[in-house]
């Protein structure tokens, strides 16, 4: 495997850095060999990489037995060692299929889906509403008790940064506006003493992670967290605002999934709005302080928060 780590897209590389620091550079220079090693140890041909490369290595190879799969690469980190569980505990089932893993080098081989196209080609006013139920039925198929639960972090675990937001700004909320973080503030509180119980999450569910296979759609990427259900709908809800430009109204929109997801999940509508009123909060804080970011994530909170249930 010829790859020279300069010729990797340059986006990705500042997203290592950025992301992993010197950890990451230390990966970059690695990969490479951890690249040849894998292909020799498991007997494969490694094909070019899938564009737009993100925070970890993907590529299609060939096996030993001439058919196609997708091999995964990331940096030595607690959600890789996570994503990996989690997609053993789907065994397939809502998900794309496991197929052999590495977690001590942070390499997993994953069936390839075929036609691989994500539900962000049902992602228009038109088509919204089927993709919208396809989205409850994967959430349906992956929602289960994990085997073994202490691999997992708790949603807790992630709401910890939001911590960080008051100490940033002295107590205050800097670019954030007041009201929409003190309602943020009061919801998490509220949902966190009023719990169902937790099963296993998929943590990042929307359309871009699901695509069709095997006669159907299934979820890839998972984060693999424990939290009721109504939380995991909050991804879907807050992300996809890249092509809010092509949706005619984008509030009429929110309200109508909210809506149309408390009927098909048996989730009360404002539980849903809730949640995802607090993780568009806490997403915009991890995007803190890229200004665009920012930005984009308080007008999404805006919507959620306007949301009439």
């Amino acid at each position: 495997m010829n790859l020279n780590p300069m010729s990797l897209p340059e986006k990705f590389v500042n997203n290592i850095r950025n992301c992993f620091e010197e950890q990451g550079a230390e990966w970059l220079e690695r990969l490479p060999a951890i690249l040849e090693e894998t292909a020799e140890r498991w007997s494969l041909e490694i094909l070019p990489p899938v564009p737009n490369l993100t925070f970890n290595y993907v590529a299609p190879v060939i096996r030993a037995d001439g058919t196609e799969a997708v091999l995964k690469v990331g940096v030595l980190h607690p959600e890789l060692y996570t994503e990996i569980e989690a997609l053993r505990v789907y065994d397939g089932r809502g998900s794309v299929r496991l197929l052999q893993a590495d977690t001590e080098r942070g390499v997993f081989l994953l069936e390839r889906l075929s036609p691989g196209t994500t539900l962000t080609t049902l992602a228009n006013d038109k088509d919204d509403e089927k993709a919208t139920s396809i989205l409850a039925g994967v959430m349906r198929g992956l929602w289960r008790e994990p085997p073994a639960p202490n691999l997992f972090p708790k949603v807790e675990d992630w709401h910890k940064d939001l911590e960080g937001l008051r100490k940033e700004f002295n107590g205050g909320t800097g670019p954030f506006p007041v009201a929409l973080v003190e309602e943020a503030e009061r919801l998490e509180v509220e949902l966190f003493a009023s719990s169902a119980p937790y099963v296993l999450l998929h943590g990042d569910l929307h359309h871009d992670n699901i695509l069709a296979g095997r006669d159907t759609w299934l979820a890839i990427d998972p984060k693999g967290i424990l939290g009721e259900p109504a939380y995991e709908v909050g991804s879907l809800l807050r992300n996809l605002w890249q092509d809010q430009h092509a949706l005619s109204n984008p509030q009429q929109l929110l309200t109508r999934r909210v809506y149309q997801l408390s009927e098909e999940l048996s989730i009360e509508r404002e539980r849903i709005r809730a949640w995802a009123v607090v993780q568009a909060l806490l997403s915009t804080w991890w995007c803190y302080p890229v200004e665009k970011d920012v930005l984009e994530g308080i007008a999404t909170m805006q919507l959620l928060a306007n949301i009439s249930v």
